[in-house]
């Protein structure tokens, strides 16, 4: 029997895993959500005494008592300074909505009840007074003049108008530029959709004092922080368990304000409350991504060498400043906007404004993606309207590999890369120089082809804890339980870390489990956010073999009867220094376990340090187009990614596929859409397209490794690369087909429909 990749593949295939709604506590309660079915109104009142009456009905909560719990508000973020000094204005998202609601979706009371049926029937009696007023569903309708406010403090709507780089150097070097170019690209509003729908369990352990959470989460230090800030417990007030989780994307590194009620609920209560979302409040109600409009402008000199980038963007925070909608749409769009390009002078203005939407804030990227797709756009923008050839004009505008470490011109210092190198293989790899025979081809079968290409650069998560921490506990057996506050979702971490540390001891890999979380929550480290898992909490793993090895020696030379110093280790034994005798590490664990409540002296924990670093590389995709339907296919597409040493192939690979489908998501089908009115459009899977299997027919995926020397596996991110690569070569790739068409470019999505709309209206 072939033996599985990965230790998770065998219990989730088999539907032996445990998610958060797979938990239940004895005497557990349920909750249903009321929800406001307006986009914007006032809350003039909210009767709850027929759903208090109802049957199997033990509680309903309103604003009124979360004032009374003296709980807070949902984390609205970073401090960020904009221009002229002015600090970002926000207006803060309260658990249950207290004058007024500000989306659909928006949670006006909680009904908790003696089972799941009862608690949504009773919800539905829930008496709601509204006074409906006017809303703005997009940047454009907010900050127009007489715009409705949605908030007392967020004038005009916009929360902050930031700025990055030079604009004196910029504006200079387009005064002086041989020729310019300039392309507005959307990236519109997303969906999360995790495979698990979102869940939380909540139980008060009086005996303790302490409230355990069960919920889906991507960093277990990051979820308790925020709840503990909303519900204004001490951290060590609140436990956060998780085992298997169906999926991030971003969506799971903080709490909702679900989870603040539960927790208000189990201690006011004294029994477990339960709550599992429906799929449709998850559409309406959990946070979106992207929603940003991103004018991008080179400027070239007379060697058509870039002399100057900037760009003017708008991002639509949704109705709420939560979590990191604002750092999103400013540091994350503007750290890496000259992109793999050697670009003396930058600049990028942000309009960061409120609508009568859900919140806004981190998916799979946050920001990452969309910069590098606006780059690579206006780089073939440029080339098509000056006549350059693609290949070319990056390939004299790429930062050399002798200029490394690289500080661009808005001061980010990119440690390593060699983008030329990158871009060789990946054009090979596409076998790009045969191009023209392919869409030959595809002429001759009544079809047009594109090819696009897409380098991106992009910052992976520098971390908001000051260190990862790890640890080991050692089993009868020799075996090992590796602990972190790294949770997986998807990723493959106990497969991962257990291959760091088996390869470094010596010990197969099916002897060692990973488990998200000491027994004691008392480990510091990051979540999965940012692409920093497996470097950040790996390189501890790393440094935890070192612990475990310098534990192990003096045991071994007692053994060996020799001295300390005349031991040596390799391949998972001890070894004389006169060859003559042996131990193997698996021995000298099994050898000193006594029991289950005694530490085991080789039990150990390391650390870690690291900071960001930048992941690179170049997609190259081939498209084409049915032009009787609008139909598009991706027959190839060709990823080649610089993410410094990597741990496990086959686990990149499946991070990049994973990506490159996301995006195609993205570029294909997927679109968060709101009438005029606020109302959503698209709240449900009828309505909104999710790329299928076989959505990109062929995937082919290498690497390129140049190490990073910031930590010390050498590795750098790849969970957010698919996406970054794939928007701009997809992109690339269609707007190349439209242009052999003699159409001009649109926006995504490039559903058949919009685009057999947009062929149709252009070729009138």
């Amino acid at each position: 029997m072939m033996e599985l990749m990965r230790h998770e593949d065998h219990r989730l295939i088999t539907g032996s895993g445990k998610f958060t709604a797979d938990w239940n506590l004895a005497g557990q309660l349920h909750a249903s959500v009321v929800r406001s079915v307006h986009a914007h109104a006032r809350v003039l009142s909210v009767n709850t005494d027929a759903a208090e009456k109802a049957k199997g009905v033990v509680a309903v909560l309103t604003a009124a008592d979360v004032t009374a719990a003296r709980y807070g508000q949902i984390p609205s973020g970073p401090e960020i300074q904009g221009v002229d000094g002015c600090v970002i204005s926000k207006g803060s998202m309260p658990l249950l909505a207290i004058d007024r609601v500000r989306f659909v979706g928006q949670a006006v009371a909680m009904v908790i009840a003696d089972s799941a049926s009862a608690a949504h029937d009773a919800a539905e009696l829930v008496d709601v007074v509204y006074e409906v007023l006017p809303a703005v569903s997009s940047v454009e309708q907010a900050t127009a003049d007489n715009a409705v406010q949605l908030h007392p403090t967020i004038p005009g709507n916009v929360s902050l108008t930031f700025e990055n780089g030079d604009r004196e150097a910029v504006d200079k070097a387009f005064a002086s530029a041989s020729r310019t170019s300039t392309l507005s690209i959307q990236s519109q509003r997303l969906y999360g959709a995790p495979m698990e729908p979102k869940a939380i369990l909540a139980t008060h352990d009086a005996s303790r004092n302490v409230t355990v959470v069960y919920t889906p989460t991507q960093g277990m230090l990051g979820m308790r922080a925020s709840l503990a800030a909303i519900t204004g417990l001490t951290t060590t007030d609140l436990e956060v368990v998780a085992e298997d989780v169906g999926g991030s994307f971003g969506l799971r590194g903080g709490p909702g304000v679900e989870h603040g009620l539960l927790v208000l609920a189990t201690r006011r209560l004294g029994r477990p409350v339960k709550w599992v979302s429906s799929r449709s409040e998850l559409f309406a109600a959990e946070w979106h991504g992207r929603a940003l409009k991103l004018t991008g402008s080179l400027a070239l000199d007379a060697d058509d060498r870039i002399s100057a980038i900037r760009f003017d963007d708008h991002a639509d925070l949704g109705a709420y400043n939560c979590y990191f909608g604002g750092f999103i749409a400013t540091n994350n769009l503007s750290v890496t906007m000259g992109g793999a390009y050697d670009v003396p002078a930058l600049y990028m203005r942000s309009t960061l404004a409120v609508t009568n939407t859900s919140p806004v804030s981190a998916y799979r990227g946050a920001g990452r993606p969309d910069i590098a797709f606006a780059i690579e756009r206006l780089i073939d923008h440029a080339a098509s309207e000056h006549g350059l050839d693609p290949v070319a004009f990056r390939r004299a505008n790429f930062i050399r590999a002798d200029q490394f470490p690289y500080t661009t011109a808005n001061g980010t210092e990119y440690d390593c890369g060699d983008f030329n190198a990158v871009f060789d293989k990946a054009l090979d790899a596409a076998v790009y120089n045969e191009f023209p025979e392919r869409r030959a081809k595809s002429e001759a079968r009544g079809r047009l082809r594109g090819i696009g290409i897409g380098y991106y650069v992009e910052k992976s998560g520098a971390g908001g804890a000051p260190k990862d921490e790890v640890s080991c506990q050692f089993d009868s057996d020799g075996g090992l339980l590796l602990h972190a506050v790294s949770g997986p979702s998807g990723q493959g971490h106990e497969t991962a870390y257990a291959q760091i540390v088996g390869d470094g001891l010596g010990i197969p890999a099916a002897q060692i489990r990973y488990r998200a979380g000491a027994p004691d929550q008392r480990l510091v480290g990051n979540g999965t956010g940012g692409s920093r898992s497996l470097y950040g909490t790996g390189s501890a793993f790393k440094n935890l073999v070192d612990v475990v090895i310098a534990k192990a020696a003096p045991l071994a030379a007692r053994h060996l009867n020799v001295e300390p110093g005349d031991v040596a280790f390799s391949n998972g034994r001890f070894i004389g220094r006169n060859g003559a005798k042996g131990v193997d590490l698996i021995e000298l664990a099994k050898k000193h376990y006594i029991d289950s409540q005694t530490a085991h002296p080789l039990d150990s924990s390391a650390e870690t340090v690291t900071g960001a670093n930048y992941p690179n590389g170049c997609h190259i995709a081939e498209v084409e187009l049915d032009l009787e339907t609008g139909e598009i296919d991706v027959p190839v597409y060709t990823a080649v990614d610089d993410l410094g040493n990597v741990i496990s192939a086959e686990l990149v690979r499946g991070q990049v596929h994973g990506g490159v489908v996301q995006g195609a998501g993205q570029a294909f089908g997927e679109a968060v859409i709101y009438d005029d009115s606020g109302q959503l459009l698209s709240g449900s899977f009828m309505d909104y397209a999710m790329p299928r299997a076989g959505a990109l027919d062929k995937v082919v995926s290498d690497t390129h490794a140049v190490p990073t020397a910031l930590n010390e596996l050498g590795s750098k991110g790849v969970g957010e690369s698919g996406c970054s690569g794939s928007l701009p070569a997809l992109s690339n790739a269609v707007m190349d087909v439209l242009r052999s068409a003699g159409v001009p470019p649109m926006d995504m999505p490039y559903s058949s429909h919009r685009v057999w709309q947009h062929v149709r209206k252009e070729k009138r």
